[in-house]
This record gives C-alpha cells, sequence and structure tokens, in this order.
C-alpha cells in the first residue's frame, strides 16, 4: 500500500508506453521543486502491451508508484475517473495533478497549477488552458468548428483539456459526480465546482502518434456536449419554439390579406401554406419528443463512479519506491 503523499500524479496511458517513458523523467526532475513527496498512479486503460516496474525511472524522485489495469480499453476519460475513485477511496492526499502520457501537457507547468491551486481560500480545480496548439492545419480547423458547435448548444466555450490539479476538497464531491464517466473537465465545469484557469502552451507528443482516430476524435466531442444535454435540449426546444411562432405569424398573414384585405394572393400562396402547416406540425412534435426524452432521463438509473469504478479494475501493481 504506498504511503500518504501530499500529491498524487494520476496518468492514463493505452497502448503509449514509449511516450510515457520519455514523460516520466521531465517528470521527475519537476518533482523537487515541489517541496513534498509526489506518488504516482498510472492507469492502464486495457493497453495490449503491459507495462511494468522497468517502466519507472530508477533514481527518481517519485515517492512510489503504482498501475491500475483495466479490464478494457474504456477511453482515456474514464480511465481518468477510475483514477480519481481509485485515490479517493485509497490515497489520502492533498492534491491530485492529471496529466496525458503523451508529452503534450508540460510537466514544467506542474508547480504553476499547483502553486494556483493552493493560494486561494476556496480550494478550485485548476485546469491548464490551452494557449497555442501544434497539430496540422486540418485539425485546427475542424477543431474551430468543433468549439463553435459546443458553444452554439451549450453555451460554452471549449478552452480546457485533462490537464489540472484537483484538491481533496474538490475530489471527494467531483467522484459521485456520474457526468465524470462521460468526460472529466467538462463535469468539472457542469457540476459548478469552483475552477481557476492557468495560461499553458500546447508541447508535441513524445513519441508516436495519438492512438485516438477521426472517429474516436468526434465521439469524444460529443461525449463532452452530451454532458450538456439538458441544455441542449432546451436551446433547441426554444429554436424550434421560435421557428413554430415564425411559421404562425407566416400563416396569420396570409389568412389576413385573403381575409381582410383586396390584395391579390398568388397562386403560390396555397402551397406556402401547406409547407407552414407542415413546418408548425413537425417542430411542435419534435420539440414535444424532446421534453420527454428530457423528463425520462431524469428517472433512468445513472453511473455513479465513485460505488460503481471497481468492477472495471482487473490488478494492481505497486512497483515499490524507486531508489532515491
Amino acid at each position: 500500500m504506498p504511503s500518504d503523499v501530499p500529491v498524487v500524479v494520476l496518468i492514463p496511458v493505452f497502448d503509449d508506453w514509449t511516450a510515457l517513458s520519455l514523460l516520466l523523467p521531465r517528470l521527475a526532475r519537476v518533482l523537487p521543486t515541489l517541496g513534498a513527496p509526489v506518488g504516482l498512479l498510472i492507469v492502464d486503460d486495457g493497453s495490449n502491451e503491459a507495462a511494468g516496474d522497468a517502466l519507472i525511472p530508477q533514481g527518481s524522485e517519485f515517492a512510489w508508484a503504482r498501475i491500475l489495469r483495466l479490464r478494457r480499453n474504456l477511453g482515456h476519460q474514464r480511465a481518468i475517473a477510475i483514477g480519481l475513485c481509485h485515490i479517493d477511496e485509497h490515497i489520502p492526499c492533498e492534491a491530485v495533478i492529471v496529466i496525458d502520457g503523451d508529452g503534450e501537457d508540460r510537466p514544467e507547468d506542474v508547480p504553476r497549477l499547483l502553486a494556483r491551486m493552493r493560494e486561494g481560500r476556496t480550494p478550485c480545480v485548476v485546469f491548464g488552458e490551452r494557449r497555442r496548439r501544434v497539430e496540422g492545419v486540418t485539425f485546427r480547423i475542424f477543431y474551430l468548428l468543433y468549439r463553435l458547435l459546443h458553444w452554439v448548444l451549450t453555451g460554452r466555450g471549449v478552452k480546457v483539456g485533462n490537464f489540472s490539479a484537483v484538491p481533496r476538497a474538490r475530489l471527494e464531491s467531483l467522484v459521485v459526480v456520474s457526468e465524470l464517466w462521460v468526460h472529466y473537465a467538462a463535469a468539472v465545469l457542469r457540476s459548478r465546482q469552483p475552477t481557476s484557469f492557468v495560461p499553458v502552451e500546447r508541447d508535441r507528443r513524445l513519441h508516436g502518434t495519438s492512438k485516438m482516430n477521426f472517429v474516436a476524435l468526434v465521439l469524444h466531442g460529443l461525449g463532452a456536449i452530451s454532458v450538456y444535454s439538458d441544455v441542449v435540449f432546451t436551446r433547441i426546444i426554444a429554436a424550434m419554439t421560435g421557428l413554430a411562432l415564425v411559421a404562425v405569424f407566416a400563416m396569420a398573414v396570409m389568412v389576413g390579406i385573403r381575409l381582410f384585405s383586396d390584395l391579390a394572393i398568388p397562386g403560390w400562396a396555397s402551397f406556402a401554406m401547406g409547407i407552414l402547416l407542415v413546418v408548425l406540425l413537425q417542430t411542435v412534435t419534435n420539440a414535444l419528443s424532446l421534453v420527454f426524452v428530457i423528463l425520462g432521463a431524469r428517472q433512468q438509473a445513472v453511473v455513479i463512479p465513485r460505488r460503481d469504478y471497481s468492477h472495471y479494475v482487473a490488478t494492481v501493481l505497486d512497483t515499490g519506491a524507486p531508489a532515491r
């Protein structure tokens, strides 16, 4: 069992061990600046090839290291949720640093996140706010379109990823937020946890290419939006209501011209009236359907990460305290 430490670094990994092996020495070099022992928790998200003790750099500053191996690949968002729940249940600490294992999150920014977390009177989750991306033009275009869609549907912008510092006080409440099972950052914001942001630069991957293909990236983005499903549906219902009112107004204008004026009604007016009637019926039907979807969702059983996460943990490997 790992000893108590003030800070635990949580890293989800799926078949990206080479990049992680390059990241850990950089991370270890930063740890002495934190002024406290640091533990390392790696969540192996059902990788095809498991890593063992050799992954942890000898002579590093980690007080201990532990690897959680999941029964199957769940995606890095659920891997993060499982890691947070495991820490909440088994590892007392002051804070958790969530960082991706590919090197795109810079270890040199960890002290800044912790410093911001500790300086406030109210414990808050501190996210690294991305200032610059290094991906290709195609990715940037699609990412911009996604941010626009996210803002239109939810009313919130997208500016953070997984890189963050989570204080213990926030961890205890976050692990019972059902949305944590879908998307970590969106769950923090949706559950109204106190948050703060530190500007960070996005670095390049240390090795290989991302394991997320186009479909996985789309599903990841839709997962963030789905956390706000009630907000999204309400906005769509409002838009449909507005469209229905426009259709009713246009129909009323046509009827008024026909009954109360001498203006000639063009031949296409009857066709336009039929189209407007179809639009009206369709929007009303869809709006009512979404209303029942929202009401039905409130009655469904939900996943509570803190209660359910252990079903997905296959083994727990303590690699021991590296030589110091």
